[in-house]
């Protein structure tokens, strides 16, 4: 039986299923903000980051406290682990209606029905060990133990920038800090390490997407990227609201990496958590053109995706109450294979 809670999640799919398509390009501010003297500077930053996300859903950070070298030494992690032999890889495969492990083409997105040109590697740490997920040490050197610390650096990051919204939707300042606790069983954050492999002129005409459209289904996404690999668009807000933009194409806007800059943005859990006034924005990522650099892109993304035992319900009451992991594993049956 179908209820309240779990038809309000389905239409965060139906929704994704209309966001095919090329699309036009256009240019439009993606706010930067400027994290130095955090707590002196709490409510300029609250009302910044606040104000961004109701118009846009998307934003990025400075001086934010995770060092270069620290997201240097994560993406070194990442490449050497993609580089592994395919049975090594293997080993530690995504489990079916899990979120931790690697998976490689298993992804389609609602919105184009194709497979994702890419594979990935998730780490949710209450899982790792017993799922087996971590690979053989000795693989990649200190893997387990660098990439459990950029965890849970994000973590901090993210429930500082969280804090901001509990504020401002009038919980208590740690609201979101608790529902994200990992000294918890049902711990759910995840670090996603993402390699999108590198093409022939050929297969940059195929049409196919390295990410098709999508909205993110958790609270809140960290993403570092490499600058010179290219290839993140937003579409933010209203523009990609079918009762607002009626027949007109969908506008993307590329976001352009850069050194020292994380790019946040609002998923559905949040989106739902605040009845609705901050805008989970659609993204994707576009499949470079033959005239521009074909090579492999790496990204790494923290989800901030609340405990399983967390009830998503907002201060207004829009939506019915619905757990965390019953969430959570409704966009995941919707986004992956069998």
């Amino acid at each position: 039986m179908e209820t309240a809670a779990t038809g309000s999640a389905d239409l965060e799919v139906q929704m994704e299923r209309s966001f095919g398509g090329l699309g036009v390009e256009v240019d439009r501010k993606i706010p930067c903000i400027d994290l130095h003297n955090f707590d002196q500077r709490r409510n300029q930053i609250d009302d910044a980051i606040w104000q961004a996300s109701v118009e846009v859903g998307f934003f990025q950070v400075t001086n934010h406290g995770i060092g270069a070298a620290d997201v240097d030494r994560a993406f070194a992690h990442a490449a050497s682990f993609f580089a592994l032999d395919s049975p090594d890889k293997e080993a530690v495969a995504r489990p079916a209606n899990s979120n931790s492990g690697w998976e490689s083409m298993t992804q389609k997105r609602p919105s184009t029905g194709t497979l994702d040109q890419k594979e990935s590697y998730q780490i949710t740490t209450s899982r790792m060990d017993e799922l087996s997920l971590w690979p053989e040490p000795g693989l990649v050197p200190n893997f387990q133990d660098g990439l459990s610390a950029f965890e849970q650096a994000n973590w901090a990051l993210a429930m500082r920038l969280l804090g901001c919204f509990a504020r401002k939707l009038g919980f208590d300042q740690d609201f979101f800090s608790v529902a994200h606790d990992p000294a918890s069983d049902g711990y759910q954050a995840t670090l996603r390490l993402l390699h999108y492999f590198a093409l022939t002129p050929d297969e940059s005409a195929t049409g196919l997407w390295r990410a098709g459209a999508h909205t993110d289904y958790d609270c809140l996404t960290l993403l570092h990227q490499r600058p010179g690999q290219r290839g993140l668009q937003v579409c933010p807000g209203a523009d990609a609201d079918p009762e607002t933009r009626g027949d007109a194409p969908l506008a993307w806007t590329s976001v352009e990496p850069t050194d020292g800059t994380i790019t946040c943005n609002i998923g559905d859990m949040l989106k739902r958590w605040s009845d609705d006034q901050l805008k989970s924005t659609l993204h994707r990522v576009r499949t470079p053109t033959v005239d521009e650099d074909l090579g492999a892109r790496y990204s790494i993304a923290f989800f901030a995706q609340a405990n399983r035992e967390a009830m998503i319900q907002g201060p207004e009451k829009r939506y019915e109450p619905i757990s965390a992991a019953d969430y959570l594993q409704q966009r995941i049956d919707a986004n992956f294979v069998a």
